[in-house]
Formats: C-alpha cells, structure tokens, sequence
C-alpha cells in the first residue's frame, strides 16, 4: 500500500510519454492537418469589377464547397496590387488567408519599390486557376474600330493616344508596352488608374480613347455594344468572342503575352493545407459547370500546381523586367 502513489505517478508518466511518442503522431497529425476550421479569407489585391475579382466570386462557392468553408473575399486595391499582396502577407500563415493574384504580381516584382519588401519573399505560388488574354478596348465615339486604326493613329500621333492601364507597372502596362514594341515601336501615353474596374468605368464614360484590362472584364461591355474590342494578346481568337483578332495576326507579327490568375499563400503556411489547397483548385475546376462558366467569362482553367507555377511566376518576373527597363519604367510608390 505505501508504493501505491510512486506507482500511480509512474502509470501518468508512462501514459504522457505514449501520448508524446511516435506511436501518436498520426493523431496529432490530424489535429493539425483540420484545415481549414474557420472560413478562409481571400484577398483580392484590385477593387470590384476587375478580372480578378471576376475569377473569386465565379469559383468562391465551388472553393468553399470542396474545402467545406465559407470563403469570403475581401477586396483591398492600389499601388498596382501592392496594398492587398503586402495585407495577405502579413496575416498569420495558417492557411486561412490566400491571395488571388493575377500576373501583376509578377509585375510588381519586375518593378521593385526601393525600400519596399519582396512580396515574393513573404507570398509562395500555391495554385495555378486560369490562363487569359489582355484585350484592348475602345469607346464607340473614338473612331477606333480595328486593330489597324489604333496602330495608325499611333504611329500618326506618337503619345497622343490615351490608354487606359490598372496602374504603372500592372501587368496590362507592361504587356502593352510588349505589344507596342512588336508594333514596331508605337507610342501612346499610359494613364494609371487603381484597377480594371476603374480603367472600363472611364472607357465607358469616353474619358480616355483605349484600355487595357484582363479581356473577360470587358465581354459583358463588347457584348453590350458599349464598349469596342480591338484585339487580345493571346496566341489564338478569344472563344468568347471569336470576331476579335489577336494582335499577333493585325498589327504586332507573332507577339503573344497571356495573362494569369492563381492563389499564393503567406510564406510559412503548413504543408498539409497547400497539398489540400491544390487538390481542392484542381477538384473544381474539373467542373463541367464551373468549366462552362468561366468560359463565358474568357477564362481557360489550368489546375497548374506549385513547381510549375512557381516557374511561370519567374519567367513573367524575368520578361517583365527586361521591357521595363528597355522603356524606363519604374514602380508606383
């Protein structure tokens, strides 16, 4: 009887050190791959009414259906994307804060800000969601109504034609400034706004004589007759709107530069929920309903996962760097 508490003292001990062995790590394992048990809070770094912000509330229900949460996006614009990447940076990584970015991240970091942190640096690639083309758009007043009136009239005017871009440096004005290249060296002046949204609001009001944004962002508006497409920058005809040529095929021979959306997450996020977050983006976009609908929005379904992405990222950095120096462009502050 005196050996009584030692030998229950010694049962709790030998109980503990079982609970810490190896022997329960697959339950502690699953303790710690729950995820996600909250809803997940997806940034995305442009205001309402953009591409992206298209791409988020087309695939916010399907998303939370496979990771069974609810996904609510937050919109948090300027400084060409920077304010929402360096807010989704920020957020603890548990995986329940993600980005949804498109190519001007790449961008941004083609166009460093002195004394700004690498966004690269704190944000990984996780998920690849879409591939698309830039389109170029005009008002129905501004006379433009083929790809070759707006390669004449700014070959006419150098820098006299007004285009609109989702800020300096976004991935619309760098790719603009690819096509204009091609064109043979073409001059326009690019007017900076905070996102798509706000470039098609000002093209719609005949503010400015073109824009450049992601081209689904602007189909309901050429669909409408408000709005004129003039061409995308993708290899083939958009499917959304076959008419549209390429400016490959009208004023720019062989020039391709697509665009990009998919998810990052803040550098540190657990394994398991990044393996999750790809199955889950490629679950759904094997949807034939989701398929339908982000085709009508211009949009071709990719399900890249991290390493491919991860290379597509590098490689748009790299191309977006060259033309920004051949052109002198530097970052907005």
């Amino acid at each position: 009887m005196t050996h009584a508490p030692r030998d229950h003292f010694r049962r709790r001990l030998l109980l503990r050190t079982l609970a810490l062995s190896p022997l329960a790590a697959p339950g502690i394992a699953r303790a710690q791959s729950a995820w996600p048990d909250r809803p997940i809070r997806l940034v995305v770094p442009w205001p309402p009414g953009g591409a992206v912000d298209q791409l988020a509330r087309a695939v916010q229900q399907a998303l939370g259906a496979q990771l069974g949460q609810t996904i609510v996006i937050e919109n948090i614009g300027g400084a060409s994307g920077r304010v929402g990447g360096q807010a989704a940076a920020r957020a603890t990584p548990d995986g329940h804060t993600l980005l949804l970015a498109n190519d001007t991240f790449a961008a941004t970091e083609a166009l460093p800000v002195p004394g700004a942190p690498s966004l690269s640096q704190s944000l990984r690639p996780v998920a690849l969601a879409i591939t698309a083309e830039h389109g170029f758009f005009t008002h129905p007043r501004s006379g433009l109504t083929h790809a070759r009136d707006f390669a004449e009239a700014a070959r006419a005017r150098p820098g006299a034609l007004n285009v609109g871009v989702p800020g300096i440096g976004a991935s619309q004005h760098l790719t603009s400034e690819l096509m204009l290249r091609a064109a043979g060296g073409l001059r326009v002046e690019h007017v900076p706004y905070r996102g798509g949204g706000p470039v098609l609001q000002d093209l719609l009001a005949g503010n400015i004589d073109v824009g450049v944004v992601t081209f689904s962002a602007g189909v309901p508006h050429a669909r409408a007759r408000s709005l004129v497409p003039l061409f995308v920058t993708s290899a083939g005809r958009p499917p959304a709107l076959p008419e549209v040529p390429t400016a490959g095929e009208s004023i720019a021979p062989g020039f391709v530069q697509d665009t990009w959306i998919g998810f990052f997450a803040p550098a540190g996020t657990p394994e398991p929920a990044l393996e999750r977050l790809q199955a889950a983006n490629a679950a759904m976009l094997s949807d034939p309903a989701l398929q339908a609908r982000l085709a009508a929005l211009g949009f071709t379904p990719s399900g890249l996962r991290r390493e491919a992405f991860a290379s597509l990222f590098d490689s748009t950095v790299a191309t977006f760097a060259a033309i920004a120096r051949e052109r002198g462009i530097t970052a907005e502050s």
